[in-house]
């Protein structure tokens, strides 16, 4: 749970401290900061652990050898921007300067042609990583990954909007917006193609990838309201997009890849996929697969379930507890373990789960979603349940008795530092692969933050889960321009 020590301080805003400690002096605490520091760190130019890194260039890892993580991912960059972001908002201002050089950074790389093309058809914005000094990365890699673009426009859009309700909306319309609009325009022109997956490894159609899309398209739509402008492919490709997206759903769990590649489909892709498009303001959607919804619930138990007999470290772990998890059971890389940012996404569906019920005040159990709770509670049965009522005060506690444990076990396998690696082995936990992924420090204050009651901002998910009468294909051909970042 987030009561210890470690974790305690591992949530670095002194909102988040606040809110789960009332009375706790953090000022006290040396380990408060280590989460958000350990991001800091990986961040140029100032970054201590990433020198010759260019300002706003967040770097994986440290890690330049087995494996080399010494590089910029757009898709792990916009994650965890989107965490600093939320922090921002949530009253850090000493985050702002490296919001607004990342910022300054995503306009340099979008113009930089790479081995995925170039600015001019915005083929280029599919590049998955570049070097960290803003050069294009030229060797063999899977590409393009078309998540990039859209994860990027969700973490701008996010900024842009706090720009808007602060009265700086000539900010965002300069320094935001161009970026953006580069960025929707390759969604609503490129959506319907195959690429990679967000490891790197699976080319074909990702749900990740189309619901990450699904989300940009929609925000980008209004985001560009506000600023007096337009995005012709926001409204016309969103329910294509949302069309798609139900292509996954195999009545059981969700396919995380649309490719013949020998695997079962259950991939933590799905679950980090719930907590990106969780929306405060929703209903327990199973459209857009919310985190409370049962799909998103089924998913959840068939994905955690995959993982109980292959470690080691798992051999106590009854259906309704908590199990470490990695990416998906038939995983091999780097001895194919638990990961921490997988195991406290796992933990992280849950917290937005009972955000969800707690705010629409019920809960609803479906033969969809009935194997998770009686996994929970054996006598869970199908019905809607009120905030009053016995049974819904008995299953909430269970599901947060369970999303706690995903916690514990994050925090029993991380070194008394409080460092986050990548993995930690599935015979004996030990921390392995990269070191301090940046990645994994976003994890632990995203799933605090929810563990804590604290969300972001709705992105629309309540005004756009109608599937239109016919689902096709579509495509709108972007127009792109070099964007220019002015004055903050």
């Amino acid at each position: 749970m987030f009561t210890s020590n470690l974790l305690t301080a591992l949530l670095a805003p002194s909102v988040l401290a606040a809110a789960l400690h009332p009375a706790r002096d953090t000022s006290a605490d040396s380990e408060t900061t280590i989460a958000l520091q350990g991001i800091l760190n990986n961040i140029g130019a100032d970054g201590s652990s990433v020198s010759g890194a260019s300002a706003g260039i967040v770097v994986a890892s440290p890690s330049q050898t087995d494996p080399d993580y010494f590089y910029t991912w757009t898709r792990d960059a916009a994650l965890t921007l989107k965490v600093l972001i939320d922090e921002f908002i949530a009253g850090d201002d000493t985050l702002e300067t490296t919001i607004q050089e990342y910022i300054s950074a995503q306009a340099t790389l979008q113009t930089v042609s790479n081995p995925s093309g170039d600015l001019s058809d915005g083929s280029g914005l599919a590049e998955p990583k570049y070097n960290v000094d803003e050069t294009a990365f030229t060797d063999a890699w899977g590409r393009p990954q078309r998540d990039g673009p859209a994860l990027r426009a969700t973490a701008l859009i996010a900024y842009g909007n706090y720009l808007i309700s602060n009265g700086s909306d000539s900010v965002a319309l300069s320094n935001v917006w161009p970026i953006v609009q580069n960025d929707l325009s390759y969604v609503g022109q490129y959506w319907n193609q195959t690429g990679y997956d967000l490891w790197e490894e699976v080319e074909g159609s990702s749900f990740f990838t189309i619901a990450a899309q699904h989300r940009a398209l929609v925000e980008g739509s209004t985001f560009a309201t506000a600023l007096g402008e337009s995005c012709d492919a926001c409204d016309s490709q969103a329910p294509l997009l949302l069309c798609f997206l139900q292509d996954f759903w195999d009545g059981s769990a969700i396919v995380s890849n649309l490719v013949d590649n020998g695997r079962t489909g259950l991939d933590a892709n799905s679950v980090i996929s719930s907590i990106q498009t969780f929306d405060p303001e929703a209903a327990c959607d199973d459209t857009t697969f919310q985190p409370c919804s049962a799909r998103a619930l089924a998913n959840h138990k068939l994905y955690v379930d995959s993982f109980r007999s292959i470690y080691d470290i798992n051999s106590d772990s009854a259906a309704g507890s908590a199990a470490a998890v990695g990416r998906y059971a038939e995983d091999t890389y780097q001895g194919g373990n638990p990961w921490y940012l997988t195991t406290l996404a796992a933990a992280e569906q849950l917290y937005d789960a009972l955000y969800q019920w707690d705010k629409q005040g019920a809960l609803a159990i479906t033969d969809v979603s009935l194997a998770f709770f009686t996994d929970l509670d054996s006598s869970a049965a199908v019905g809607n349940y009120s905030s009053t009522s016995d049974t819904y005060t008995t299953l909430t506690a269970a599901v947060k008795t369970y999303a706690d444990g995903f916690v514990t076990i994050v925090e029993t396998y991380t070194p008394s530092g409080g460092a986050l690696a990548e993995q930690f082995t599935r015979a004996d936990g030990t921390p392995a692969s990269a070191t301090d992924l940046t990645w994994s420090y976003a994890a632990w204050i995203s799933a605090a933050r929810r563990a804590a009651g604290i969300v972001p901002a709705t992105w629309g998910a309540s005004s756009a889960n109608t599937l239109p009468s016919t689902c096709e294909a579509g495509s709108v051909t972007g127009t792109y321009a070099t964007p220019t970042v002015g004055s903050w």
